[in-house]
Parts: structure tokens; sequence; C-alpha cells
């Protein structure tokens, strides 16, 4: 029997079982319920949000106060508006559902109050995620902002953007640095398949989802996600269950933003999600970069737009990334990353881009068959075949009619 609504967690940290029940509640980017949490702490703010108990004088004043601080004045904070906002995801809310969803897709869940809580998050203000729903190894999730680049674009993007997509992140990947991006199809899609095959931070890549964290969407990317869970990390503030939407999307990008040293906008319509993420890096003071395209591609309209409104900086290679994120008199050299990354490269040396994200898609043990590697790769069928050919000739691919894999 489920336990009754807005019932507390049994056995759980309260403040953490209040805070995966306001993920669920209220939307991460409602400043009466970050005003509320900022105000009174999780546990007071979902017990009041959630209808369990009318607020108190003094808790009322708090919040009128933390909203003057914040530049809100007190028409601005209707809390009786946002309690009938509330009201419908109220009336069923389950925490403990949640957290055994979660437990169930083999996720976690991390709280700001967590000794691990990435430190970059608190640069979001009120607005920092109520939680984080994790996928992969938990120990990776303090992962330094410094050293991470966000780099995204049009989902459908040219070819053109695929291809300086995956040399740029995965040169940067290859020294080290960590990829962030969002997992969907396109320049996100191409910029996690080059961090997995050259990376050699820890993580390689970092995918910030829309949606809740046990589905993997889009499912056209479920491999790759789930190869990205396996070297790096998925996160989402959704709570399980959550489908993806539009404004989920808007939402989740100030998290890319900020779990980075800069961002990189590959390619980008006129109005785009990635400039989104481009104007909260911009708004966080974090530096970001844009790919010049050819003036008659809609694809880079965008790019030129940031460009021309002195948003970002025109890059073309990762130097140039690195140079934009980079203060001056910082790059270091004979890091254990860079060691690692010479050790790598007698392998995939003289390899293209596409050839070593076919690489890595391939298994050690079982055989995968090459429309199977089209999906986990996100490399076209003629890109795969040759490919594997080419692979085979410098002895790093093993083929049969069973399918191919890595030769160790």
């Amino acid at each position: 029997m489920p336990p009754a609504p807005h019932a507390p967690v049994p056995g759980a940290d309260p403040v953490r079982a209040a805070r995966a029940g306001l993920c669920r509640l209220v939307e991460p980017t409602d400043p009466t319920a970050m005003l509320l949490l900022a105000a009174l702490g999780p546990v007071a703010a979902l017990e009041i949000a959630s209808g369990r108990r009318p607020i108190a004088a003094a808790e009322h004043t708090g919040l009128v106060r933390a909203g003057a601080e914040a530049g809100y004045g007190p028409r601005q904070i209707d809390l009786r508006r946002a309690l009938d906002r509330w009201a419908g995801r109220a009336a069923e809310l389950h925490p403990a559902a949640d957290l055994d969803a979660a437990a169930r897709a083999g996720a976690w869940f991390a709280v700001p109050e967590d000794p691990d809580w990435p430190e970059a998050l608190a640069d979001l203000g009120l607005f920092q995620p109520i939680g984080l729903w994790g996928r992969g190894e938990r120990r990776l999730l303090p992962f330094p902002a410094a050293r991470s680049v966000a780099v995204v674009g049009s989902r459908d993007c040219s070819g053109y953007g695929r291809q300086v997509t995956l040399e740029l992140a995965g040169a940067l990947a290859a020294r080290g640095w960590t990829v962030v991006s969002g997992g969907a199809y396109g320049i996100d899609q191409a910029a996690h398949s080059a961090a997995l095959a050259t990376g050699t931070g820890e993580p390689p890549t970092v995918s910030v989802m829309a949606c809740g964290i046990d589905r993997l969407y889009p499912r056209g990317n479920e491999e790759l996600l789930r190869c990205v869970e396996a070297a790096g990390l998925l996160l989402s503030e959704a709570a399980p269950g959550c489908t993806p939407s539009r404004y989920r999307f808007l939402q989740r990008n100030r998290i890319i933003a900020a779990l980075s040293a800069g961002t990189v906008v590959v390619e980008a319509r006129w109005r785009s999600g990635a400039q989104n993420t481009a104007h909260h890096a911009d708004g966080l003071s974090r530096p970001v970069g844009a790919v010049p395209g050819s003036v008659h591609a809609g694809t880079s309209a965008g790019c030129h737009r940031l460009v021309r409104e002195g948003s970002a900086v025109l890059v073309t290679d990762a130097e140039d990334v690195l140079e934009l994120v980079q203060p001056l008199g910082t790059a270091t050299t004979g890091t254990a990353a860079t060691c690692a990354a010479r050790e790598r490269g007698s392998v995939v040396d003289g390899l293209s881009q596409p050839d070593r994200v076919l690489l890595d898609a391939l298994p050690l043990r079982a055989r995968s068959r090459p429309d199977r590697l089209v999906r986990v790769a996100g490399l076209s069928p003629r890109e795969v075949l040759g490919g594997l050919r080419r692979l085979e000739e410098r002895g790093l691919a093993d083929g049969t009619g069973e399918g191919w894999r890595r030769r160790r």
C-alpha cells in the first residue's frame, strides 16, 4: 500500500526526502517556490507548498524579506496563487516513490547539503537546482567546472557542424577536459560521441537531461546515453517519470552553462535552445564561443548573431576554445591527463575523428553488426562501413559474418 500523499519518507533523511518532494512539486525557476526554499529550508518549504500546513506569520515575514533581498516586491511573491498552482501535483506527491523509482533505474539523488554537490551550481544563486538525480559513478559528481566546456548546438545540424563538433570536442576531451552537453540529436550527439572516443578526463563527458533520470531521451540516443552513463554522468533536476518538454529543455540549459568554464555554440538557428544556453553562460560571466558557418546556412545564423551582438567570441578549433576559457598563464603541461592522452594517441594516432568514434563504439567481447554501430556511434552507414575496413587494416578491429569487435 503506497504512503499517503505528502507523508514523510520512512527512515529517510528528512532534508533529502523534502527536496525530492519539491523536485516533483514545483518548477526550479518559480521564484515563489525558490524563495520559500531559500527562506525556510526544504522541510518547511515542502510542508507549506504541499498544503500540509499554513505558513506562520514569522515565516511569511522571512519570505517577504528574502524576496526583497532578491529584488522581488510583495506583489510579485503571491503565495496564495502559488499554492493553487501547486495543488494539482501536491495531491499525488510521494517522495518515497520517486526515490524508489530512481533506485530501480540505478540512479542516486544529490542535494546541495551533500559534500560532493558541484560548487559551480551556487553561481545560479536563487535558481540553483533543488536537487540532482544522477546516473553514473557518484564519485565523479564534484568534477571541476574550471576543467569543463559546454558544447551545444542545433539538433538538425549540417555535416559541417557535425564534423567541427567531432574535431573540437574530441580535441578538448583528449586533453583531459570534460565535455558537457544535453544528450540531444545533432551537435550534442556528436559532442558526447567524440568525448567518449578520446576522453582522458574524469568524467570525459556529462549529459544534462530535460526529463526524469529513469528514462533515456531521445530514444534514438539510448545506446549513446548508456555509454555516457558508463563512462561519465547523466544528470537531471526533473523528478523520475517526468517527460521532456520545451520549458524543461530551456530550464536545464542554465545547469549546462553553470557546470562549465565556458560554452561553445557550434551551430544554432536564429532562435534556438543553444542560444539560450549561451545567454545563461553570459549571464554567469562565463565566456561564450561561436563557430562561424556559411552566411547562407540557417543552422549558423544564431552563431553569427551571437558574435555580431558581442555575446560570443568567434572560435574555430580547440586552441581557440582553450584560449577563451583559460585565464592567461594557467595552461598546464605534463599533467596526468596529458600523459594519458599521449598514451592513447599511440593507438588512435592518424585516425580521423569519425573512425575514433567508431573504434570506441566497438565492443570488446560480443560482436556488433554495422547497422547497430550506426546507431551507437551516430555515424552514417557509409562512414561505418568504410571505417570498419580502415580499422581492420590497422589491426584495431576484427570482422566476421557475425559482426565486428575491437581487437585488444
